[in-house]
C-alpha cells in the first residue's frame, strides 16, 4: 500500500483512524476523555478542529491544518511557557532566545504530530490494560476537503456516524461527538463560532443534521468507511 500524501498547511481534512483488526480503541468510559486530552495536547498546536466523533473502534475529526507560520508561533509560545515554568515564571536569557532562528517545519511535520498523538494514546492503553503491539491501523486515513458542500456534509456525516454504524438509534444520543457542543454555551476547544456561521445559526445547524448524508454524498470525503 503506497504511503499517503503528507498533510498540507492551511488545508481542511477529514481524518479518521480505527483499531488494528477492528479492535476497540476505547475500553472504558475514561478512555474517551484521555483521548481528547491528548488530542488537544498534540493536535491543538497544529490544527483547528471543527467536528469529532469517537466510536468504540474508530474515530473521526474534521480539521484545518494551520499555516506554517502560525504553527511555528504556537511552538515558540509553548517552549517559552515551558521554560518559564521551570524557572518560576521568570523571563531569562533562555526564553528571550527561543525561536529566534525558527526553521521551516518540513512537509511531514503535521503528519508526524498526528502519528505521535495516536502513538501516545496507544502507549497509554497498552500500559493500562497490559496489551502489546499496535493499537491502530496504519497509516491513519485522511481526505482533503475542497468545497463548501463537502464541509457541510462531512460535519453532519461525522456526527451521524454512531447511528450509521448501529451504536445508537439516534446519533443525538451518542455522548462522544461534538454535536451538542455547537448547541451549548460551555467553553470548547472547537471552532464553534465558525461552524455556526457556516450553517447560519443553531436552528439551521439542527435542521441540516436531520437530513441524512447518504453513501453517494459521502463517497467524496469519507474515504474507506469503518464498521
Amino acid at each position: 500500500m503506497p504511503s499517503p500524501s503528507p498533510l498540507l498547511y492551511d488545508t481542511y481534512y477529514h481524518i479518521y483512524n480505527r483499531g488494528n483488526n477492528r479492535e476497540n480503541i476505547f475500553v472504558q468510559e475514561r478512555n474517551y476523555a484521555h483521548f481528547l486530552n491528548l488530542y488537544i495536547k498534540y493536535i491543538g498546536l497544529v490544527a483547528d478542529t471543527f467536528a469529532y466523533c469517537l466510536l468504540r473502534n474508530h474515530s473521526h475529526v474534521l480539521v484545518r491544518i494551520m499555516a506554517e507560520d502560525k504553527i511555528l508561533e504556537n511552538e515558540k509560545t509553548l517552549k517559552v511557557s515551558t521554560v518559564k515554568q521551570r524557572h518560576g515564571g521568570q523571563d531569562n536569557f533562555a526564553t528571550k532566545n527561543i525561536g529566534r532562528a525558527s526553521k521551516p517545519l518540513g512537509s511531514l511535520y503535521v503528519s508526524k504530530k498526528f502519528s505521535d498523538f495516536f502513538n501516545a494514546y496507544a502507549k497509554a492503553i497498552n500500559n493500562a490494560y497490559g496489551r502489546t503491539g499496535s493499537l491502530f491501523q496504519h497509516p491513519f486515513g485522511r481526505v482533503k476537503i475542497t468545497s463548501d458542500i463537502q464541509l457541510f456534509r462531512v460535519i453532519a456525516y461525522i456526527h451521524q456516524n454512531p447511528q450509521k454504524h448501529g451504536f445508537v438509534d439516534d446519533f443525538r444520543n451518542w455522548k462522544y461527538t461534538s454535536y451538542d457542543a455547537f448547541l451549548s454555551e460551555k467553553p470548547t476547544h472547537l471552532q464553534r463560532a465558525t461552524v455556526l456561521n457556516w450553517f447560519g445559526d443553531k436552528s439551521e445547524y439542527v435542521k441540516l443534521h436531520a437530513e441524512w448524508v447518504n453513501d453517494l454524498q459521502s463517497k467524496e470525503f469519507a474515504g474507506v468507511d469503518y464498521d
